[in-house]
């Protein structure tokens, strides 16, 4: 009877991590791949494990949580345009914030109400962040909430 109940919990464990539960997190074809190793050499090592491994930075580790200069923010890892200066905000939370992305240019997976959707460049789907619903109520209600890594900055006048 105990080897019946240890097989049966075996059994149980094995069924609960199956392949039907394990889905590609994307499976859409971007207009900029590359591979790892082309990636690596382009990209910092904490970009790379931002933008290719959905990696998290250390909260306020990023010079641009607190960058409130006029310009665009574009992705690291390709260029893309996708957030406003005009739209960032500082959220408390650690990371760059902004209440509005660039249409288009931000790609959104499914996420859980904890940890927010999460957050991709729509050209080269690299990893940005998360949005969530507690943003500033007077503008969309959202915060994006992005990895500095993700990020390159672009002062207005360059």
């Amino acid at each position: 009877m105990k080897k019946l109940i240890i097989l049966t919990l075996i059994i149980t464990c094995f069924s609960c991590n199956s392949n039907a539960q394990k889905t590609k997190k994307d499976s859409k074809t971007y207009s900029v791949t590359k591979t790892d190793a082309e990636w690596k050499a382009e990209l910092s090592p904490m970009a790379f494990y931002v933008l290719r491994e959905n990696g998290t930075e250390p909260r306020f580790s990023s010079p641009l949580n607190k960058n409130y200069k006029e310009g665009i923010y574009v992705c690291a890892g390709c260029n893309t345009p996708l957030f406003k200066s005009e739209h960032k905000y500082d959220s408390g939370s650690g990371w760059p914030s902004f209440d509005k992305e660039i249409k288009g240019n931000v790609a959104f997976s499914s996420g859980s109400e904890m940890y927010g959707r999460e957050e991709h460049c729509a050209v080269c789907g690299g990893h940005l962040g998360h949005v969530f619903n507690d943003g500033p109520k007077e503008t969309t209600g959202l915060r994006h909430c992005i990895d500095g890594a993700a990020l390159k900055f672009i002062p207005k006048n360059e």
